[in-house]
């Protein structure tokens, strides 16, 4: 199976210091920080790379669901919301709220709703991350014009 990587670096105190978050691949590299977590500061943070991780891996299983029905999408756009809470255990990843938007012809909205649930529960991400209370998803479809 494949193996992918990626790796952090942290200097300095927790609220103070800093550090850097590289993907293996190299196609991207970024601070993050305390404030970059924590509050609004500048920079990234884990949740958002779980939320970047959760939007793509949903789109593809949408995508993948929807070709097993007969399906092309003509575009899927999807937003993952990550919400950091505290809880007795501390700081922990209380909500995810998916929000995804495809262009698909011939298809009924209620049949899309049922594909897109099944690419949420199918999602490997999602799978990963079974220990978050709440994963929630808000499907809209938009109707394609075929191609003349």
């Amino acid at each position: 199976m494949t193996i992918r990587e990626a790796s952090a670096e942290w200097q300095g105190t927790l609220k103070e210091g800093g550090g850097r978050l590289r993907l293996g691949s190299g196609v991207f590299e970024g601070a993050y920080s305390f404030p970059s977590r924590f509050d609004n500061g500048p920079g990234t943070n884990p949740e958002e790379l779980i939320g970047a991780a959760h939007a793509g891996c949903f789109s593809m299983a949408l995508t993948f669901i929807l070709g097993q029905e007969g399906h092309v999408a003509r575009t899927i756009r999807t937003v993952a919301k990550v919400h950091l809470g505290a809880t007795a255990a501390g700081p922990t990843i209380t909500r995810i709220e998916l929000e995804t938007e495809a262009e698909v012809t011939d298809l009924a909205e209620d049949e899309f709703e049922r594909l897109a649930q099944s690419a949420k529960a199918t999602c490997l991400v999602s799978r990963a991350l079974a220990g978050v209370p709440q994963i929630t998803l808000k499907a809209v479809l938009v109707k394609a014009v075929k191609d003349q």
